[in-house]
């Protein structure tokens, strides 16, 4: 996983990577305890950028699918943004560690193939949150 982790890494400083994607989209596997999370501390620490993480076990229904991304017009909670989207936003070069992912809704597995496939997400508001300068686990 940090061979795969660092190649990629070394493309994306290189200019050698998709231009439209995120610098890499990884599903770490294995039991508790094997070091999954402090993998991805230890890269946020080493590139210098900020590490946002969930636990999505508490993401395990339907409606919580919409506080990562922002409530819908017309819904309690509009005016606030998406915790995914906020925070992709005002950190734009991060890690981005989806911990247990799991145990998630299915439907946040839709909004990860956006992401992966088009390097973009839009919000509650219509503005799109790039994510092309961030490492997905």
């Amino acid at each position: 996983a940090i061979t795969a982790l660092t190649s990629a890494i070394k493309l994306a400083r290189a200019g050698l990577r998709e231009p439209e994607k995120p610098i890499g989209s990884y599903l770490f596997s294995g039991p508790t305890g094997v070091g999954k999370t402090e993998v991805a501390k230890q890269l946020a620490a080493s590139l210098g950028v900020e590490l946002i993480r969930f636990d999505m076990s508490e993401y395990m229904e339907r409606h919580t699918v919409s506080r990562l991304i922002g409530a819908p017009p017309g819904y309690v909670g509009f005016d606030q943004g998406g915790l995914l989207t906020d925070g992709v936003d005002q950190h734009p070069h991060c890690v981005l560690l989806l911990d247990e992912v799991e145990k998630a809704h299915p439907d946040l597995f839709n909004i990860l193939l956006q992401v992966m496939d088009h390097g973009k997400l839009t919000d509650h508001n219509g503005k799109q949150i790039d994510f092309r300068n961030v490492i997905l686990i």
